[in-house]
């Protein structure tokens, strides 16, 4: 193999040249659809063979392996199982339900409860596909009928599904845990904070909206038929409370939380609810393991593409003249860490860039001085804004395959969402408390 790249001249090459090589022979992969695994392996292996010939390829695969075989991990299959169980159920229904019977009957209280009720389900499931599947398919004809646009209604689902990110359990923040040694129920409580911000600000807009548009408001529900929506509720909400409360009060980690969210699905389901029975199994067990494997192989890849770019140093040759004398101005750091993310993630898998880039940005940070869970939040806010911004926002892709509308119109009302998105980035990074009051509370 390295004779090979010797004679394409590739090792007589400088390591920057060779590792723009490598990035537009990624960039060509992905425009022929490539999955992003691929990409990610061979620009590594060709910096591996261009110019690091020498180091053993077994240390290639070992960082490979070593990617995948931490135990906080165990918890992403976990929470896409719970998620999978109540997609086939009637949680998200039960959860929408009791949303609409108290602020429906507002002003904007159609899209305010869309807004809240995504941020249950993301309380409950820790996916931001997941929660545009099971809460779009429902609420956006009851969108359309009340008189709001398609492409509002469409964009409104999902980046309010992306808050799915911030509040736990979040698989983005597990896999920020893992990359950076950062305590996984400590970014799970610290993501709280923005979360209920980030949906604060959307209601507002949805208000403003529904008012210039002179959208009518639904029949304001009676005391009756509220209690009645909140005992159907009641063992929905348990989820939040058994995850969160569980890591809060020390009773079990985040993967022991996330094992209890599936024994917790399945006996709401199958049991209580009766909605999912055994021969149902089987099919959800098959579409979890198709994207857990989707995301292993994801973290595999972007783990051993990491370490190679580090350990050819190229992260300092690009980054080091913005992130020098970082320690003097760690608001500077901040800033350039969201603006890499969010750039990163509208075209790159965020679980990739998480991976990639956490480890490049680590000296920056502890030079800094600056708190790894608070940047944490901040790194995974950027990442549910690159889920729904094009131009390849994963979330983007889920909406276009569950609403069966062109690429195009999907993406028409997402403006308005980044921009509050982006606004409460800068509000994250000026008021950390934001997101470190409840873990600081929590000690």
């Amino acid at each position: 193999m390295a004779d090979f790249f010797e004679w394409l001249g590739l090792a007589s090459m400088t390591t920057p040249e060779v590792a723009m090589i490598a990035a537009i022979v990624m960039m060509v992969l992905l425009l022929m659809g490539y999955p992003m695994m691929v990409p990610l392996i061979v620009g590594a292996i060709i910096l591996l063979f261009a110019k690091f010939s020498g180091l053993n390829p077994s240390n290639f695969v070992q960082q490979m392996i070593g990617g995948v075989e931490q135990s906080v991990l165990v918890a992403v299959p976990m929470f896409i199982l719970a998620a999978d169980v109540m997609i086939k159920g009637h949680t998200a229904n039960r959860l929408l339900d009791l949303v609409a019977k108290f602020v429906g009957h507002v002003r904007g209280g159609l899209p305010v409860t869309t807004a809240v009720s995504c941020t249950f389900f993301g309380a409950v499931s820790g996916s931001t596909q997941a929660t545009v599947v099971a809460m779009g398919k429902p609420l956006r004809p009851k969108l359309i009928e009340a008189g709001y646009s398609d492409r509002f209604s469409m964009a409104l689902i999902i980046n309010a599904s992306d808050i799915a990110l911030l509040i736990p359990p979040s698989i983005g923040m597990i896999i920020y845990g893992v990359a950076s040694g950062t305590s996984v129920g400590d970014l799970f409580i610290a993501g709280i904070g923005p979360g209920i911000m980030i949906l604060c600000l959307f209601s507002i807009y949805c208000w403003a909206i529904s008012v210039y548009l002179k959208i009518p408001v639904l029949p304001k529900a009676s005391w009756k038929e509220r209690v009645g929506a909140m005992k159907k509720a009641s063992l929905a909400t348990g989820f939040p409370v058994i995850i969160i409360g569980g890591i809060y009060t020390g009773t079990f980690s985040p993967t022991e939380a996330a094992s209890m969210a599936v024994a917790y699905a399945l006996l709401l389901e199958m049991v209580i609810y009766r909605e999912v029975k055994l021969s149902d199994l089987p099919e959800i067990a098959l579409s979890t393991g198709m994207i857990t494997a989707v995301v292993f192989i994801l973290v595999a890849a972007g783990m051993a593409f990491s370490w190679m770019i580090s350990f050819a140093q190229i992260p300092a040759l690009l980054l080091g003249d913005l992130l020098a004398n970082a320690a003097d101005n760690p608001y500077r750091v901040l800033i350039i860490i969201a603006v890499a993310y969010f750039i990163g993630c509208m075209f790159v898998d965020p679980i990739v860039v998480i991976l990639v880039l956490t480890p490049i940005f680590a000296p920056a940070i502890a030079a800094a001085g600056l708190n790894p869970v608070h940047v944490g939040t901040i790194v995974v806010l950027q990442a549910a804004i690159g889920s729904a911004t094009p131009p390849f926002g994963c979330d983007i892709f889920t909406a276009v395959a569950i609403f069966r509308r062109p690429y195009l119109e999907v993406i028409r009302g997402t403006p308005p969402f980044v921009i509050i998105l982006l606004f409460s980035t800068a509000l994250l990074i000026m008021f950390p408390q934001i997101a470190l009051f409840l873990p600081e509370l929590a000690k």
